[in-house]
């Protein structure tokens, strides 16, 4: 499974968004730090979920990461677009 499947997955599975694009942008990345010319190292990651209503921004950051776990650890940069 990609790492962008994982993502999605992760994010469905903990939040069941009415909006989720995960866009993998290793490609715009190449040269740079931790791009190491296998791709799957920079996403962008938009959603939309009831369950974030009630958090602050922080809060919403931290869910997210809590919900994709070791994912995290496996990639090099993860742009967050969170609101309910």
């Amino acid at each position: 499974m990609s790492v962008k499947a994982e993502i999605e997955a992760a994010l469905k599975d903990a939040f069941n968004p009415s909006r989720l694009e995960v866009v993998d942008d290793s490609d715009s990345h190449r040269g740079h730090a931790g791009h190491d010319g296998h791709g799957e190292s920079h996403f962008n990651v938009l959603i939309r979920a009831e369950a974030f209503g009630p958090m602050n921004r922080v809060a919403r950051h931290r869910a997210v990461h809590k919900a994709l776990g070791d994912i995290v650890a496996r990639i090099h940069a993860l742009a967050l677009d969170i609101d309910a």
